[in-house]
């Protein structure tokens, strides 16, 4: 299968902190790539790099063959305008940890908003996929709903509606369990896993190893700003070769 996305000796820092110290990872077509790791280890600022929303300090970052938030000018980058980098971002979905939804919205027009306003689709056209994508995470009863009217776990399918309304090449989750309550995270990953099914190139952090162990085709563990090991889950979380690895996985089995 031939790279969905490719990242090349990224680095990152935020003033004097080092956050990514040349990062290099390939995530081909159809592959959903788990990223593991301790708090502060750089994997949330990895996936903010691949949909620029931060801007790396050196290396690249492509997608389906195309530079992320610049154009290469001989051996220099430059970067995109604006409008083209929130052209690109629509190719690149994002569901985050707190949901980011909008709360004067009902669910269905937090769905069509970004079709609308961003790829021009026809109102009618948006709300057939909203109401379809809504169906498809089990909340098709609630779609005249507000944010603040559904349970965590009901607003994260939401998001993932939202992002899969835009028919991205690319799915990043960053965490997207994190802040629900227990009982509440299962009906998320079923959803993810759904999503995985149906061959959509993804990269997932979190820290459900179960998942990681029964969806991924690569699971990456970073620490330091670095990646210590990838591979898949059968060697990373069963055999892994790096003691770091190994440590971070005995804390959290």
């Amino acid at each position: 299968m031939s790279a969905m996305v490719e990242v090349r000796s990224v680095h990152k820092s935020f003033g004097p902190l080092g956050v990514l110290k040349g990062v290099d990872l390939q995530v081909r077509t159809g592959e959903v790539a788990v990223v593991l790791g301790p708090s502060g280890s750089g994997k949330s600022t990895l996936l903010r790099t691949i949909n620029h929303l931060e801007k790396v300090d050196s290396g690249w970052i492509s997608v389906n063959g195309a530079l992320i938030g610049y154009r290469r000018s001989g051996d220099r980058l430059h970067e995109l305008r604006e409008r083209d980098i929130l052209k690109q971002r629509t190719r690149i979905g994002f569901v985050f940890q707190n949901f980011h939804l909008f709360p004067h919205l009902t669910v269905l027009e937090n769905i069509t908003e970004a079709p609308v306003s961003a790829l021009r689709r026809p109102k009618a056209e948006a709300v057939r996929t909203a109401e379809r994508l809504l169906d498809r995470v089990g909340l098709a009863d609630r779609a005249g709903a507000y944010p603040k009217q559904l349970s965590g776990g009901q607003q994260q399918r939401v998001a993932i509606a939202r992002a899969l309304a835009l028919e991205p090449e690319l799915l990043l989750f960053d965490e997207p369990t994190s802040a629900l309550d227990p009982e509440l995270v299962g009906e998320v990953l079923d959803v993810i896993r759904d999503v995985a099914d149906q061959g959509t190139t993804m990269i997932v952090v979190t820290h459900e190893i179960g998942f990681a162990r029964e969806v991924a085709d690569t699971v990456v563990f970073m620490d330091g700003g670095r990646i210590v090991e990838q591979g898949p889950p059968g060697e990373v979380l069963d055999r892994p070769r790096h003691e770091r690895t190994r440590a971070f996985l005995a804390k959290v089995l």
